[in-house]
């Protein structure tokens, strides 16, 4: 017996739904801290990172590619006009790309490109001593 497709919703709206509505409107479906931080104002990197993803949406419609987007603006919140593009984020070392997708609306973009690696120790080599196990610094 298959799973019947689910149609996804945020808070009770599609994504059609979504799409349609005005920031303002947009704003007070959000969870608290977002929208306290949308209600605030963008900042001028997060203006201009929008604007770069809206020219990539109209790229990507035209032509069918879409230009890389980069960016240092952890702090901008997912909206739903971001939902299908790939950003490139900065973790400090790297640019992470991160596939905006309707589940990720309302998160923030630096949710998604960590900063720290997970810590994986390494093990000493076949028939190894105890002492080989550290290794000085040269």
């Amino acid at each position: 017996m298959s799973v019947p497709y689910r149609e996804f919703r945020y808070r009770g709206y599609t994504l059609e739904e979504l799409q349609r509505m005005s920031l303002e409107q947009l704003i007070e479906v959000l969870p608290a801290r977002q929208r306290r931080s949308l209600k605030r104002g963008l900042t001028e990197e997060q203006r201009k990172l929008l604007e770069k993803i809206r020219r990539a949406k109209e790229i990507k419609e035209k032509t069918g590619r879409q230009p890389i987007i980069r960016t240092h603006v952890r702090d901008m919140i997912i909206l739903p006009e971001m939902v299908g593009i790939t950003v490139h984020v900065y973790n400090g070392k790297e640019f992470v790309p991160v596939e905006i997708t309707p589940e990720m609306i309302g998160h923030y973009l630096g949710e998604f490109s960590p900063t720290c690696k997970e810590v994986k120790h390494g093990e000493p080599g076949l028939k190894a001593t105890r002492s080989s196990m550290f290794l000085p610094l040269k």
